[in-house]
């Protein structure tokens, strides 16, 4: 067959580790055989990163509004640990923390579904899809280390030269302060791109925060929501048969629990990084999970939710074999090929797409999977294979659909 043709690239953002070998494998193995593929190229290696003063996350969110779609592998958001181990400059922050200031919009993150692979919690009987606010809290914070006596304080001064004091607290020895903020502009875009994708997908919308104690910051979060839903899509739920709903986030997590699932839950930045990372595992792994940024300009980034597999990175420098799941990172490759060719009109870049995920999902439910797979999938006949035999596999599959 000829290689499908790309018009427009995508912005191709490069990672750290084992899944930067896996990005090479599957572009090398899946994807260039069968599409000209057309990117933009992006090393975010932590690095590269350092060399440019991590400029280069800068450029490649930017390249994401010019072109409107991009796809980004895994990244080390450096620790002390990770500074000395790589010789940096300094602790730079979380790339993904500062694409998703630069873009705004929402990250919407969704278990993929093997029959053969049962939720841990014995309620869920649906997928939960979790929406991220993507910006500010403390991904943007300011810190202070405060080394003695003192007085902390809240100051704000107006464009008219007005300052505004208020003492955070009046310290007798060292301690620590930390600065957040947000934009009501930005949980303004959250709430609608939250009750829009809620209304796309015809599901409930649930949205969690803690304003029995926030009663600003989060009040402000709650307040939003229900204005917006109050005056822009109220009729719109109701006519569409599905309910908004508010709860305070430690109840939600409980009502999570006990329910079946097949709903959107709402989360402020911090709760939805941790709350993605629950419902992954408890679906069956991290390693099975899309995530999507959705700009309110209409941008997208795509990208795998888990980290860069240190442990089987530092195995396969040794020389050794790895067993590595790469579904999150695939899926995130068919997630932007997909918006591509929607917002393209190329419709064999999405039959071409859809077709991949159906092969990689048939190759688990045939037995044939990773280590981490093989201990959650329910299949008895199972074959385990390294990291590339496993692309290898879905690749097979894939040449029958073809």
């Amino acid at each position: 067959m000829d290689k499908i043709k790309m018009n427009v690239p995508l912005v191709e953002m490069d990672g750290d580790e084992m899944t930067r070998i896996i990005w090479k494998m599957i572009k090398d193995i899946l994807l260039e055989p069968y599409i000209d593929l057309k990117t933009e190229y992006y090393d975010l290696g932590l690095e590269y990163r350092d060399k440019t003063n991590d400029q280069v996350t800068v450029d490649c969110a930017n390249a994401i509004k010019k072109y409107g779609v991009g796809v980004k592998c895994a990244t080390i958001t450096p620790n002390a640990e990770r500074v000395t181990e790589y010789n940096l400059k300094q602790m730079w922050k979380s790339p993904n923390g500062t694409i998703r200031a630069i873009l705004d919009g929402t990250v919407f993150r969704a278990p993929i579904i093997v029959d053969s692979i049962k939720p841990f919690v014995s309620t869920w009987k649906k997928p939960i899809t979790i929406a991220r606010h993507a910006y500010g809290d403390v991904y943007r914070d300011v810190e202070y280390r405060v080394e003695g006596a003192g007085k902390a304080e809240l100051v704000f001064t107006s464009e008219s030269g007005e300052v505004t004091k208020q003492t955070i607290h009046d310290f007798d020895g060292a301690g620590i302060i930390l600065g957040m903020h947000n934009l009501d502009k930005s949980i303004e875009s959250f709430a609608r791109a939250c009750f829009n994708y809620a209304l796309d997908m015809k599901q409930d919308l649930w949205f969690a925060t803690k304003d029995t104690i926030s009663k600003k910051y989060d009040h402000t979060f709650k307040d939003i929501f229900q204005d917006i839903y109050d005056k822009e899509y109220k009729q719109k739920f109701e006519a569409a048969g599905i309910e908004y709903f508010y709860t305070l986030i430690d109840d939600a997590v409980a009502r999570v629990i006990r329910s079946e699932g097949g709903y959107v839950w709402a989360c402020k930045n911090y709760d939805g990084d941790v709350m993605s990372d629950m419902v992954a595992t408890a679906f069956g792994s991290l390693a099975m999970m899309t995530s999507v940024l959705v700009s309110p300009e209409g941008y997208y980034e795509f990208e795998a939710a888990h980290g860069t597999v240190q442990r089987h990175y530092y195995q396969h420098l040794k020389g050794q074999e790895t067993s590595t799941n790469s579904m999150a990172t695939l899926f995130a490759w068919t997630g932007a090929l997909k918006k591509r060719g929607e917002m393209d009109g190329i419709n064999e870049l999405v039959d071409f797409a859809d077709k991949l995920e159906k092969a990689s999902l048939l190759t688990i439910e045939e037995g044939v999977m990773t280590k981490d797979l093989a201990q959650l999938s329910e299949v008895k006949d199972k074959k385990i294979v390294n990291t590339e035999q496993f692309l290898k596999e879905i690749n097979e599959r894939l040449v029958k659909m073809l």
